[in-house]
């Protein structure tokens, strides 16, 4: 019974603690999913419609640590978005004489 009790108030506290570290770090992760998703669909954008590479071959662009970072392209309106899981989304379009630009962001 002892045993159960410490394990229970071992495992509140370590619930405390990670939610604790991830509400700290959140506008770091976010920010950083962010950048992953915007850095992500600009250069899958310019790899699909402009050097007309598949988009599977555009992840080759990709820089470390961007694994997490999902790709899906519209061919009618000639952009990509990129999807961070759960944090952060981006899109990109092809603008004519422009080349990929990111959608606005909301703020």
């Amino acid at each position: 019974m002892v045993i159960k009790q410490a394990a229970l108030v071992l495992g509140a506290a370590l619930v405390l603690v990670g939610g604790g570290m991830l509400a700290w770090h959140w506008p770091r992760l976010s920010s950083d999913a962010l950048t992953a998703a915007s850095f992500g669909a600009r250069n899958a954008c310019a790899c699909r419609f402009i050097e007309g590479r598949d988009l599977k071959q555009c992840r080759d662009d990709f820089e470390p640590g961007m694994g997490p970072v999902m790709l899906s392209e519209d061919e009618a309106t000639k952009s990509v978005t990129a999807r961070f899981p759960l944090l952060a989304k981006q899109t990109a379009h092809l603008v004519p004489g422009a080349g990929c630009q990111l959608d606005k962001w909301s703020d």
